[in-house]
């Protein structure tokens, strides 16, 4: 297991968007412990909802046994998802909600093949894992599904990169059509997609690409799921989930992270036919747990209530102006939407540079912020703080970024 810089760090408190380490330092938190803690650190109405479910001394009861919140929450979520006549499976995390909706396609489709995209990240479940289109996160070859990959999500170094918006998507489209007639035997089960990679950098592809994508494979009969682990809940500002913004409804979607607010929670909304086409019995031990139903359903109320995803366009505009605005030359690429931003790090070449990212990592720290690292070459600055964050706050952090950068600038420019 991997840890953040050369001295770790313990965080011990937090409030609002700011957390205290072990060594009483407080910083301004701008990765939200990858985008769980997606409102924030002591906010009392979630605090209160978890309490009050503590005060009835029942932490679980399974999923043999009603339980009024996951009730409400699911009712609340299968709504939202715009998803018709929806049913909602709950899960323990985004790598469990994953591998249940790969079931759920491979045994609805009656096919074990799946498409997914280079540089994507789904899990570290057996059949989530082998959809990863990152091998630095595939730790085994092996694979219950036949997999095959397609261009898109990544284009600040696609192929196709050169292209207009709409000249990129038919180019995908293209690649796409050429994948399904020479790597597969056709009866593909699914497509599985982020609608902005998250761990592979937050690389954000033109809108209406998975709506195009999404008209080859009805035509086919293949399903389409969308991941959004890391996109939903209003997080990219101009919609509630990440997948609107390609015009398509899928036909499921996958959930976690911030939904809970750091408590353990996932799930999968589809339409009930996908969603009841298993045989078997099924369970979910810890899945919809009372005590995690009750936190996150306040934590979803609560985001619908403040209007977040309006917050997150805000502030995240503010930030990609400002990021965009430095034209510094180790800045290759700074993309994203809302409060999902990544900034790619280059060298003289547009080469990525991973050690200069890492020591933008260990800056940022120095200057009073947290960020995140990711990318295909670990060379990608992840910024995504809780959707809370404030006016001055994001002020703040655009003014310790900025400083980060531009010290990361003036070591790799060589002295005259």
């Amino acid at each position: 297991m991997a840890l953040y810089y050369d001295e770790p760090m313990e965080i011990v408190s937090g409030s609002g968007r700011r957390v205290t380490a072990s060594d009483g330092r407080t910083y301004l938190d701008l990765f939200a412990g990858i985008l769980t803690n997606g409102i924030g650190y002591d906010i009392p109405e979630i605090s209160d909802a978890i309490r009050s479910q503590v005060d009835t001394g029942v932490l679980h009861t399974s999923t043999l046994y009603l339980i009024r919140k996951q009730v409400e929450l699911a009712e609340k979520i299968a709504a939202l998802s715009g998803i018709d006549d929806a049913k909602v499976f709950f899960t323990c995390s985004g790598t469990e909600a994953n591998e249940a909706a790969l079931l759920l396609a491979t045994e609805y489709r009656r096919s074990s093949q799946v498409l997914a995209l280079r540089n994507s990240y789904h899990g570290r479940g057996f059949a989530s894992m082998a959809v990863t289109g990152n091998r630095s996160w595939s730790a085994s070859a092996l694979s219950p599904v036949q997999v095959s990959y397609v261009h898109g999500g990544y284009r600040y170094r696609s192929p196709f990169r050169h292209l207009s918006d709409a000249d990129y998507v038919a180019a995908c489209v293209e690649d796409l059509v050429d994948v399904l007639d020479t790597t597969t035997s056709g009866d593909v089960a699914c497509m599985i997609a982020e609608p902005i990679q998250g761990v592979g950098g937050f690389a954000t592809p033109p809108d209406g690409l998975f709506g195009a994508f999404a008209k080859e494979l009805s035509q086919r009969g293949i399903l389409l799921i969308a991941d959004e682990v890391q996109t939903g809940w209003g997080r990219t500002g101009e919609h509630f989930w990440g997948i609107q913004a390609h015009g398509v409804t899928p036909d499921a979607m996958t959930f976690a992270k911030g939904l809970g607010n750091g408590l353990t929670i996932g799930g999968v909304v589809a339409r009930a036919g996908l969603m009841d086409c298993l045989a078997a019995n099924s369970i979910s031990t810890f899945g919809g747990n009372p005590l995690s139903t009750a936190g996150a359903h306040a934590a979803l109320t609560y985001l619908l209530d403040h209007d977040l995803q309006a917050n997150c366009a805000a502030r995240g505009d503010e930030l990609l102006s400002g990021l965009r605005a430095l034209e510094l030359p180790v800045v290759g690429d700074v993309r994203g939407k809302g409060l999902m931003i990544g900034v790619e790090l280059v060298g003289p070449a547009g080469e990525p540079d991973a050690p200069a990212a890492g020591r933008a990592l260990a800056l940022a720290r120095e200057n009073g912020i947290l960020v995140g690292k990711g990318g295909l070459h670990g060379n990608v600055l992840r910024i995504a703080p809780p959707m809370t964050l404030t006016a001055d706050e994001t002020t703040e952090a655009l003014t310790a970024l900025t400083a980060t950068l531009r010290t990361v600038q003036q070591e790799l420019t060589p002295a005259p």
